[in-house]
């Protein structure tokens, strides 16, 4: 199994320099081909030039480093958060129908709600400032992206394979251990995938309307005060390292998966 293993580490990564190398490409076009004040606007070059040539180079990586491992630390706190409830809602869901009829409207409701008109009152419950605010917006936020995939991953177990450990007298919950979960895997890396994302972004808006920590309590302050060098340089970092952790479990993904022999495209 070790050639579909690398072989399918080595694709992860091809795609994750295309999509590094589309960004950039991207980034430079905005720029440079819109008419955007060069004063508000900048590029690749001044943004490596901000953290990399200049004689302040060094202040300024330290600075957007301490923003970077605020944030980073409260997109952790929202994913784990977001994927725990998810999975153990997805689970209940799939054992009680009563519990899903129960607790679904709720969520859907929840859902349909923008978040930043419910993020007032989640800071007032939880404190202006704190990691439980944290938590809660940045679990929403991962919450239900993940709770679909991670559903649409339980329900479609092997009936074959449920019968067998049926048959062999394992209940319900050792068919969700045995058949389902591991059937899910697939769809539990989806769900991964697409929460670092949302981790980020819960953990930015977390930061900026509760604790005003972070790069995204920092954006602000940056544009209010001119330091339009700092803004894109804390822009562009955040985004990298999103990018580069979302290629990561992506690597890992299909690792896990070519492995297991649930990767036939990579056979």
């Amino acid at each position: 199994m070790r050639h579909p293993i690398w072989r399918a580490v080595g694709r992860a990564s091809f795609n994750a320099l295309l999509t590094l190398v589309i960004v950039l490409a991207l980034w430079w076009a905005v720029v440079n081909l819109t008419g955007v004040s060069p004063y508000v606007a900048k590029g690749p070059a001044e943004v490596w030039a901000f953290l990399v040539t200049d004689p302040e180079a060094a202040e300024n990586r330290a600075e957007i480093g301490s923003l970077l491992r605020q944030t980073m630390q409260d997109s952790a706190i929202g994913f784990v958060a977001g994927m725990l409830i998810a999975l153990v809602l997805a689970v209940a869901f799939s054992l009680s129908s009563t519990i899903e009829a129960g607790v679904m409207p709720l969520a859907l409701l929840l859902r349909s709600i923008p978040l930043v008109s419910i993020a007032p009152v989640i800071i007032l419950i939880t404190g202006r400032g704190t990691t439980a605010s944290v938590a809660v917006i940045g679990s929403i936020v991962v919450l239900f992206p993940a709770l679909a995939s991670i559903l649409f991953g339980l329900s479609r177990a092997s009936q074959q394979s449920l019968d067998l450990v049926h048959v062999y007298g394992g209940g319900r919950m050792t068919q969700m251990r045995k058949v389902n979960i591991p059937g899910a895997l697939p769809s539990l890396f989806a769900a991964a995938r697409v929460s670092v994302p949302g981790a980020v972004t819960g953990a930015l808006l977390a930061e900026w309307l509760s604790t005003g920590q972070g790069i995204g309590g920092m954006i602000v302050r940056f544009s209010a005060s001119a330091r339009f060098e700092d803004l894109w340089a804390s822009v562009a970092v955040i985004t990298l390292l999103t990018l580069l952790l979302y290629n990561l479990v992506q690597v890992l993904e299909n690792a896990v998966l070519a492995r297991m022999g649930m990767v036939t495209t990579v056979s």
